[in-house]
Formats: structure tokens, C-alpha cells, sequence
């Protein structure tokens, strides 16, 4: 299974839903970088995604976007071959 990083801050809704869909499809870690504890990851987040808000999600290389990303890469069918490395 591909690793999941998830720029992230404590409070926000999005990242919760996204983190319980990844769990759903099976992933049992997801390396979340907290924005809202440190600054300069807010920065390294918009430079590397071109976007200001939380979560941004990548699958290994793939960015992969937000929650209402992701939740539509799931519906499409898309979500479990990114996971397992076949995308």
C-alpha cells in the first residue's frame, strides 16, 4: 500500500472525513503534517500543491487534492488502485 501524507490542522472537518475514508479503503497510517503547529509547513504545503486549504492529501507522489478530491476519486473507482500502486 502507497503512503498517505496529509497536510492537516486540529480542527477541521474535511481532514476527519478524509481520514475516515482512507481507514475505510484500509490504510492504517497516514503521515499528517500539522499546519496549524507549524508555519513554515503551511508555506511548504501552498508552494508544493498551489492550495491554501486543509487537508491536502498525496498518495506516494500523487497529489491527490482535497476531501471533496478524494471522495471523488473514490467514487470513480479510482481511490484503491492509487492506494495499491496500480494507478
Amino acid at each position: 500500500m502507497q503512503t498517505v501524507t496529509m497536510y492537516s490542522t486540529a480542527v477541521c472537518p474535511y481532514c476527519v472525513r478524509a481520514e475516515m475514508l482512507l481507514k475505510q479503503r484500509g490504510v492504517t497510517e497516514i503521515q499528517k503534517i500539522r499546519i496549524d503547529q507549524d508555519p513554515e509547513q503551511r508555506s511548504i504545503m501552498m508552494e508544493r500543491t498551489g492550495r491554501r486549504t486543509v487537508p491536502q492529501i498525496y498518495i506516494g507522489d500523487t497529489h491527490v487534492g482535497g476531501f471533496d478530491d478524494l471522495a471523488a476519486l473514490d467514487r470513480a473507482n479510482g481511490l484503491m488502485p492509487l492506494l495499491n500502486g496500480n494507478a
